[in-house]
């Protein structure tokens, strides 16, 4: 499966965005989604998953509660929701595709969109 980020930005602290990534080439309810987001000098972190069918959800600690995952398999795309978003949330956002169940590693996923940056200022 292709996979297609966007929705990036720059906000302010306390802001929201709403990411999204275009799936394309295969089954995209067959995968399971991940988002993963890298920030200056640190390597890549899990910040939230969901099943193909999107009947379960993970999320990192650091954004539980301000963050939500969804799909649309109707319309092969899928979403992260950001919401209060903070200085320490600015990193390159990836979203990353699983055949079969979720995973929190990044080392799982074989397909990977391009990355989106989102900047929080404070």
């Amino acid at each position: 499966v292709q996979l297609q980020a966007s929705g990036g930005g720059s906000v302010q602290a306390g802001g929201s965005l709403r990411l999204s990534c275009a799936a394309s080439g295969r089954t995209f309810s067959n995968y399971a989604l991940g988002w993963f987001r890298q920030a200056p000098g640190k390597e890549r972190e899990f910040v939230a998953v969901t099943s193909g069918s999107g009947g379960t959800t993970n999320y990192a600690d650091s954004v539980k509660g301000r963050f939500t995952i969804s799909r649309d398999n109707a319309k092969n795309t899928g979403y992260l929701e950001m919401n209060s978003l903070k200085p320490e949330d600015t990193a390159v956002y990836y979203c990353a595709a699983r055949r079969t169940w979720i995973s929190f590693s990044a080392g799982d996923y074989a397909s990977w969109g391009q990355g989106t940056l989102v900047t929080v200022s404070s």
